[in-house]
């Protein structure tokens, strides 16, 4: 008699996201008689980077479902995702529903399963930022207050899950699906020696350089913190060329608040993953706010400054390359002049950043459904 299978269904709303699923559903392919996997694009994100390409890159399929609700406010775009997403439950009807970081997304689908009593699984669960002005800490929050199962990157996920009295039996410390991507990405990028990207130039004429994201409303959508940033990095720029990989709001800010980048600061559009790494993973220091990055610069010991007041991730400055500035130009300055003069310290790569976190994360599911299993029979 042939064993049933457990039906799974992966949800992703934005890059960042199928990045995250990814090497979950290579992993799930390893195990075709156990689990039935369908992937759930919300259309979150509206990018024209998410092309075949994007998910040949990937080493998956392309979704199977796409919702299409990009645009609108938060509570709209939530919305539009909560009923969307019950049509593809009520008929695909899942042992699990699989969301993962912090975008409206998870926090629509894991309410629709939770209501319709599937079960709901969290991945990087228990990342906590103590800033309740990000959407993405509210987010976080509501979703962990609802999930069966919590995947967790790193010790304070679990500290923060426990102190929230959630049971310990459903907290699973993995390490993170992010960094697994990025190692199977960096080994395709080794085999891809020759290819060259349009930024291959510009890196090679550079040869030293650093890197610059910045995209929060927070630095971006405020005169003060974006002069002080653009100010700051002005400075660096005069004795270390700089990439800026300009952000749509952010370069409608710098125009709106008539900010001009000098010519070392050499301006690029957003960069498709693949060629984004293989800029940032030879630059002597990256610039951002955003929070994928300072984990990846951490894997991969690149140092890290970070334009923000707090972090979800603490150990990645705990342990990492990262430091948090702000948007305050003396501490941005001084933490650059510190990775310039190679002070910053070498530390090392956090415990369970080692490219298995997706194997530990289908073990435990296998676990848990096998354990089922066997009680009903």
């Amino acid at each position: 008699m042939s064993m049933q299978k457990t039906k799974i269904s992966l949800v992703a709303g934005a890059r960042p996201n199928f990045m995250k699923i990814a090497p979950i559903i290579r992993e799930l392919d390893r195990h075709p008689n156990e689990f039935e996997w369908s992937l759930v694009h919300t259309g979150q994100h509206y990018d024209r980077d998410m092309s075949d390409v994007f998910f040949e890159e990937l080493g998956i399929p392309k979704p199977t479902h796409h919702l299409d609700c990009g645009g609108g406010s938060h509570a709209e775009q939530t919305a539009k995702i909560m009923m969307r997403f019950e049509e593809v439950m009520l008929k695909d009807r899942p042992d699990l529903v699989l969301v993962v970081g912090d975008v409206n997304s998870t926090l629509a689908c894991s309410i629709v399963a939770k209501k319709m009593n599937i079960r709901v699984a969290h991945v990087e669960a228990g990342l906590r930022s103590g800033d309740m002005n990000m959407p993405e800490e509210v987010n976080r929050i509501v979703t962990d207050s609802i999930s069966d199962y919590f995947f967790v990157t790193e010790p304070s996920g679990v500290e923060n899950l426990s102190r929230e009295g959630h049971a310990p039996e459903s907290i699973f410390f993995v390490g993170h699906v992010m960094i697994d991507n990025l190692f199977f990405q960096v080994e395709k990028l080794g085999k891809m020696a020759g290819h060259r990207y349009p930024t291959s130039d510009l890196k090679d004429r550079l040869g030293r350089y650093g890197v610059v994201t910045l995209h929060r409303p927070s630095n971006v959508d405020s005169h003060e913190n974006l002069r002080n940033i653009i100010a700051a990095l002005t400075e660096i720029s005069r004795s270390l060329p700089l990439i800026f990989a300009v952000h749509p709001r952010t370069a409608q800010n710098l125009e709106k608040f008539g900010l001009v980048l000098p010519q070392t600061i050499i301006r690029t559009s957003p960069l498709p993953y693949m060629e984004f790494l293989n800029l940032w993973k030879d630059a002597k220091v990256i610039l951002t706010d955003s929070g994928g990055i300072q984990e990846e610069s951490t894997a991969l010991g690149v140092p890290c400054i970070t334009l923000r007041e707090n972090t979800e991730r603490p150990v990645t400055v705990t342990e990492g390359t990262n430091v948090l500035v702000g948007s305050d130009y003396a501490r941005v300055m001084s933490a650059s002049d510190q990775v310039m003069r190679g002070e910053t310290a070498t530390q090392r790569r956090p415990e369970k950043w080692d490219g298995h976190a997706s194997e530990r994360i289908i073990g435990t599911l296998r676990e848990i459904f096998a354990k089922e299993r066997a009680v009903s029979q």
